[in-house]
């Protein structure tokens, strides 16, 4: 029969259940700062785009007041030809068939990239 050796270096180990233990407190302690890094890095990263993204949204509104500028502005050159009910009638239905072509577009472009 074997007997246990007292002389084996180390002789005082932890038992296991608490080695498991620590060893989930430290994955927990691991996920939670792998967590706060990544919210870290997208909040910063949110910071960054904001100033851009509000540009680009002006510039989208300023754009829609020159696109409407535009409109009513071959509505009123037409208008002295064909009359102003004809002028916006040709007007709209130019304008809607090129944002109908444009979506049609997109949506092509988009089915083919999924």
């Amino acid at each position: 029969m074997l007997k246990p050796a007292d002389n084996i270096p180390g002789g005082n180990e932890r038992p296991v259940g608490e080695l498991v233990s620590q060893l989930v407190e430290d994955g927990k302690a691991y996920m939670k700062a792998e967590a706060d890094w990544a919210k870290a890095i997208a909040a910063a990263k949110a910071r960054a785009l904001t100033t851009p993204f509000i540009l680009f949204g002006v510039a989208l509104f300023i754009g829609m007041a020159a696109l409407n500028a535009l409109a009513v502005g071959i509505v009123l050159a037409l208008s002295t030809l064909i009359g102003p009910l004809l002028a916006t009638i040709v007007t709209f239905v130019v304008v809607a068939g090129i944002a109908g072509l444009l979506a049609w577009m997109g949506v092509t472009k988009l089915r083919k990239a999924l």
